[in-house]
């Protein structure tokens, strides 16, 4: 087994995910409808909206899998992430660098795998979405262009998801109960100077 390597760019990749706050959240209904169009149109049995941490692989949404993730080490979407197409693996069992995956001599037993990395707009894989299945096989180029598709728009809302709760953060920081907010302490010191100098 060959343990996918880091991005060059790896510590900037990390601080860039985290701008996302998508690692280790619910699931959310947009996410789960393209994970499970992808294993629609390329008629595979499982498939997974996989997001990269430091350590782990967690799929924010995930059709056929019982697990919610998974060592980084011995990911697929691990090598995904390195490719700015599809990463197409038409055989795990007489690929060398996933024989011995427990990916793949264990449940899910993966034989076919396609991944399509989920690039930022300045060129950062945050994860991939990807297609399984538990026979070797391709995909057609239809179902090539569509997985592609489909990975940009899972990209699209995760921006659109980063906006508006930035948009709602800076409404939280700046709205009219903010100032209440900040001025709260010291009204309160204020309040019990005057009660501690009140005669008795």
């Amino acid at each position: 087994m060959t343990p996918p390597k880091k991005p060059k760019n790896e510590a900037r990749r990390l601080a860039v995910l985290w701008q996302y706050d998508v690692l280790d959240t619910m699931p959310e209904q947009a996410f789960d409808d393209l994970t499970q169009l992808a294993a629609t149109i390329c008629g595979a049995p499982i498939a997974s909206l996989s997001i990269l941490g430091e350590d782990k692989q967690w799929f924010k949404s995930r059709v056929g899998l019982s697990r919610s993730e998974t060592s980084r080490d011995i990911s697929f979407c691990g090598h995904a992430i390195l490719q700015k197409g599809l990463f197409i693996v038409p055989d795990a069992l007489k690929d060398r660098r996933f024989a011995d995956n427990p990916l793949v001599t264990a449940d899910p037993r993966i034989r076919f795998y396609a991944g399509a990395p989920l690039i930022t707009a300045d060129g950062h894989a945050l994860g991939a979405l990807c297609v399984i299945d538990k026979v070797p096989r391709t995909l057609t180029e239809s179902q090539k262009s569509s997985l592609l598709l489909l990975a940009r728009h899972v990209m699209l809302l995760l921006e659109l998801r980063r906006q508006v709760r930035d948009l709602q953060s800076v409404r939280i920081n700046r709205g009219p109960d903010a100032a209440a907010r900040r001025a709260a302490p010291g009204k309160k010191r204020g309040s019990a100077g005057s009660q501690s100098a009140r005669p008795d």
